[in-house]
């Protein structure tokens, strides 16, 4: 045998086997199932390897009734290494599916508020890290009270559907688009400056008018740029909200005085 002379006869019978439970529970716990099954499988043929080379708790004369308890404990051990496994995958799809609903608007399925917050946190902590900026493009929809007046609020919740969709489309995959509130919204775009928050407001103002639909949905838009707009989340956040209105304000001026003919630098659309 390969272990033959290097362990003491009284060692011979010891339940070495039942030290491998606490690595199936290890198993269990970080790894997953597949791993589970694949410490049971090894667990199983150095259980039966060392029975039949005299080694072990389930060594006895008959070879026929060793393999029977090899069997039997490799069944319980494994079938308790699976429970706990799926116990322990339920669990943390359930706490995936908790932190989702925690940080994502149930209307229309964007980052809330709270995801806002950390992503900008995160951004400005790695801006400051790298030097780089990014900024921060603050959106309101035009209208939204006169669709809920006018054709109710399933509708007025189908027109903030379609936009968040339209953010979803324009965005890229760093990006992070996010209901701030009501008919506002806020797209934070790593690596990117005043000029590039602009454009991608023209391109979501694109989409709009492009779509199809029976209502007419077009935004008006501010970009605030870190750190040159604000130093922390809240002060970037106001700073966008400003320069929104501010457009706002400045395209219903000119609208008064003549009608406009395309998106203005100010950052309004419609």
């Amino acid at each position: 045998a390969v272990f033959a002379g290097r362990f003491p006869s009284d060692v011979q019978n010891y339940p070495l086997e039942f030290l491998c439970v606490p690595f199936l529970l290890w198993a269990a716990f970080r790894q997953g199932r597949r791993t589970v099954a694949l410490a049971a499988a090894t667990l199983c043929g150095t259980a039966a390897w060392g029975t039949m080379h005299g080694y072990g708790p389930f060594v006895r004369d008959s070879a026929y009734e060793a393999m029977v308890l090899v069997q039997a404990y490799v069944v319980v051990m494994g079938a308790m290494a699976a429970v706990i496994a799926a116990v322990v995958a339920e669990h943390r799809r359930a706490t995936e599916q908790l932190r989702e609903l925690a940080t994502t608007d149930p209307l229309t399925g964007l980052a809330n508020y709270r995801r806002l917050l950390d992503v900008l946190r995160g951004e400005i902590a790695r801006s400051n890290r790298t030097g780089r900026p990014f900024s921060v493009l603050f959106l309101d929809m035009n209208g939204l009270k006169d669709i809920n007046d006018q054709h109710g609020h399933l509708a007025g919740s189908r027109a903030l559907c379609r936009l968040a969709e339209t953010l979803r489309q324009t965005c890229r995959a760093i990006d992070t688009p996010a209901r701030y509130g009501g008919d506002e919204f806020a797209i934070v775009l790593p690596e990117t400056g005043e000029a590039g928050g602009y454009t991608v407001l023209r391109r979501i103002s694109e989409r709009l008018a492009a779509a199809a639909g029976p209502l007419t949905i077009s935004v008006s838009g501010g970009v605030a740029v870190f750190p040159r707009d604000g130093a922390s989340p809240t002060q970037l956040l106001r700073a966008a909200d400003k320069l929104l209105y501010e457009a706002k304000e400045l395209a219903a001026s000119s609208r008064r005085r003549q009608p406009t003919t395309g998106l203005e630098r100010t950052g309004t659309a419609s």
